[in-house]
């Protein structure tokens, strides 16, 4: 399996379908998770809401360079998103989150050696290889929060009853 073939499985792992490292994935912590859940406030932290489109705003960034186009997302607005305030907005996002994480994956696995190891956008920036492992590695980063966040949550529940 080449390196391409490697990278891309295990973003995959982290936002659809893997166990391996943290024995879950973004998938099956926000599939079936109801917005009202997901928009929950744990005192000063991030929703799991903020948290996904979050990681999404990252991937979709990254991916519109993989398709040719320049680097238009920034730091300052990666946690600006309006709330998401229905089940069927929360649901349109779910299903924008995966199709964009398949597609991303995908190009991971189509790249050439060459592209892999090339500058990405800019050289300060490192190369292909170095963005799509940091993209894998801040996605583990906010599952562990939004497994933790839902522990809260539901402690936050129970203590409540």
């Amino acid at each position: 399996m080449n390196t391409q073939s490697k990278l891309a499985n295990r973003f995959r792992e982290v936002i659809l379908d893997g166990t391996w490292i943290a024995n879950t994935n973004f998938k099956n912590e926000l599939n079936g998770l109801d917005f009202k859940v997901a928009n929950t406030k744990i005192q000063n932290l991030n929703t799991i809401s903020i948290l996904s489109q979050h990681i999404h705003y990252y991937i979709n960034g990254i991916k519109n360079v993989f398709l040719g186009g320049s680097l238009d997302i920034r730091d300052k607005y990666s946690f600006d998103f309006p709330e998401i305030d229905s089940r069927e907005k929360w649901e349109f996002f779910l299903n924008k989150f995966w199709a964009d994480s398949e597609e991303f994956a995908e190009l991971i696995a189509s790249m050439t050696e060459e592209k892999l190891n090339s500058n990405f956008v800019d050289e300060k920036y490192g190369t292909y290889f170095r963005n799509i492992d940091a993209m894998i590695e801040h996605s583990y980063y906010h599952l562990g929060q939004i497994v933790l966040i839902k522990k809260m949550l539901k402690n936050a529940e129970v203590s409540s009853k």
